[in-house]
């Protein structure tokens, strides 16, 4: 058994949210995140449906990585509702249960800090995660590094985009080993976003001469 099938068995013997089967867990996470997204966009020059975003997360980590555990792919579907909408942790707290809730705290910033100091703190609490939110905010990093490569905020430079790149690897090499599989993904977005970048700093020089 590899290390992401332990992962994969330990959170099996989870029990899903109090009033929840597994499935429906997951559709009512998958529901209760599109409506309180339902006006957003994400910032990408495409400017898709912001719940797309939470979808995909989940996506990966049943279907590219093997995760099964209805609380972790519940609490992928509603990572950002807390931080990003008018969620409160008591409302999703009587929604989904306490576990589920703990997990998305912990993988929420705090808004009301500097922008500079909530990057700086993934950084610094990255380590300290449950295997859980780990696997969500592994998660999350892979679809941010997807949807920066392919589809970067219109108003980013591209040495705002490298900072971002430097600054998720950072975060997620606190959490290597939560499992090889998400460790085998993180590595290739970035070698992919590397190539690139190469490839874009090449055809600049070849404008210049």
């Amino acid at each position: 058994m590899n290390e992401t099938q332990k992962t994969v068995s330990k959170l099996e013997r989870s029990p899903p949210a109090v009033n929840h089967t597994p499935v429906s867990l997951i559709l009512a996470a998958t529901t209760f995140a599109a409506h309180k997204h339902r006006e957003q966009r994400r910032k990408g020059a495409d400017a898709s449906p912001y719940i797309n975003h939470p979808i995909a997360v989940a996506n990966v980590l049943a279907n590219e990585v093997g995760i099964v555990d209805p609380i972790t792919l519940a609490a992928a579907l509603l990572h950002d509702t807390i931080e990003d909408t008018d969620t409160s942790a008591a409302e999703l707290k009587a929604a989904f249960g306490k576990t589920v809730t703990s997990v998305v705290i912990e993988v929420t910033d705090d808004k009301s800090l500097p922008k500079p100091v909530r990057k700086q703190l993934q950084i610094e609490h990255a380590a300290h995660l449950s295997t859980r939110a780990k696997l969500v905010k592994l998660a999350d990093k892979i679809c941010n590094l997807r949807d920066m490569a392919r589809s970067p905020p219109v108003d980013w430079t591209l040495a705002r985009r490298r900072e971002y790149f430097s600054w998720a690897k950072k975060v997620v090499d606190q959490m290597r080993g939560t499992s090889p599989l998400l460790d085998r993904l993180v590595k290739a977005e970035l070698r992919h976003a590397h190539g690139r970048r190469s490839k874009g700093a090449a055809r600049r020089m070849g404008a210049r001469r």
